[in-house]
């Protein structure tokens, strides 16, 4: 059983200087304590640990021995303590985040720009995956945070901050022209070849919740993994696509999409930051947060 820790320490330097004064001046402290540390593993020990040398002490066979060992052990020590100096100064470390597709390029993406400018050293691991894997890898503690959308389950064990708002469209190509600058009944979209999204997504649970409270049900044409994807496909007109606005933005504003209108409106949604609250925010995160001039209670 090791007595104490700062014998081992004190026997270190002495062994790494060769000399009881230049170990006591690495110390900061006296050389009577640095002698009498000495003794005391000694006695300990059972073994005597230096001899004396015409400048300084030299290592006796068992204190090679054990100075074999005691280097690898302390300077694995300073390694691990300038580890996490460096990680303190945002010089090493690393931040684990989930985020979609949609809230990596609609929010995320240019404060992770702005932070890896600052902090170049700090690896940034994104988990691509929809809100629902978002939220359970958080409570699994394999990301540090999570960007999601509403809506979703929300736990005591959450914390959950709205960032942004985002809005729900259904947008159609030439095929459906007839159909532009008109209101419609949402029951119309029973009638239309539908895209959505698959339904593991925040997206196509709240959409099929809205259309729900409206009795119309939807068995879409097409289930697609990707927000991206449905926007193709309704600018090939193979049906009207439902996504969040940011999406379709260029073809809208082009004129390649058209947004349908209807006599009710689509409530608007949120992008959300979300952390465990029982897990500590490690720095870089914490810097992360600044520049997304983000306040985490």
């Amino acid at each position: 059983m090791i007595s104490n820790l700062e014998y081992y320490k004190v026997f270190y330097y002495v062994a790494k200087t060769g000399s009881v004064t230049k170990a006591a001046g690495e110390l900061s402290i006296s050389q009577p304590a640095v002698s009498q540390a000495l003794r005391q593993l000694e006695g300990n020990l059972g073994v005597l640990l230096f001899t004396r040398a015409a400048r300084g002490v030299k290592l006796t066979g068992e204190g090679r021995l054990l100075f074999s060992y005691v280097e690898k052990g302390y300077e694995q020590i300073e390694m691990g303590v300038t580890k996490i100096r460096q990680m303190q100064n945002l010089e090493l470390g690393e931040i684990h985040i989930g985020a979609s597709d949609m809230t990596l390029q609609f929010y995320l993406l240019p404060y992770l720009e702005r932070f890896h400018e600052q902090y170049p050293e700090i690896k940034v691991v994104v988990t691509n995956a929809p809100t629902p894997e978002t939220l359970q890898f958080l409570r699994d503690g394999r990301i540090d945070f999570g960007i999601v959308s509403t809506p979703f389950e929300e736990r005591e064990d959450i914390r959950s901050v709205p960032v942004r708002e985002i809005e729900d469209v259904f947008v159609a190509g030439r095929r459906f022209i007839s159909y532009k600058n008109r209101t419609l009944d949402l029951q119309k979209l029973q009638e239309l070849p539908m895209i959505f999204l698959e339904k593991n997504t925040s997206t196509r649970s709240y959409m099929d919740g809205f259309l729900a409270k409206s009795s119309v049900a939807i068995q879409p044409e097409f289930e697609l993994a990707t927000s991206d994807m449905i926007v193709q496909f309704a600018l090939r007109s193979l049906g009207v696509g439902c996504v969040v606005r940011d999406f379709a933005k260029e073809y809208l504003e082009s004129g390649q999409l058209f947004e349908l209108r209807f006599n009710q409106m689509i409530p608007k949604r949120s992008f959300c930051v979300v952390s465990n609250m029982r897990i500590e925010l490690p720095m870089a995160v914490r810097k992360l947060f600044e520049i997304m001039e983000l306040e985490i209670k």
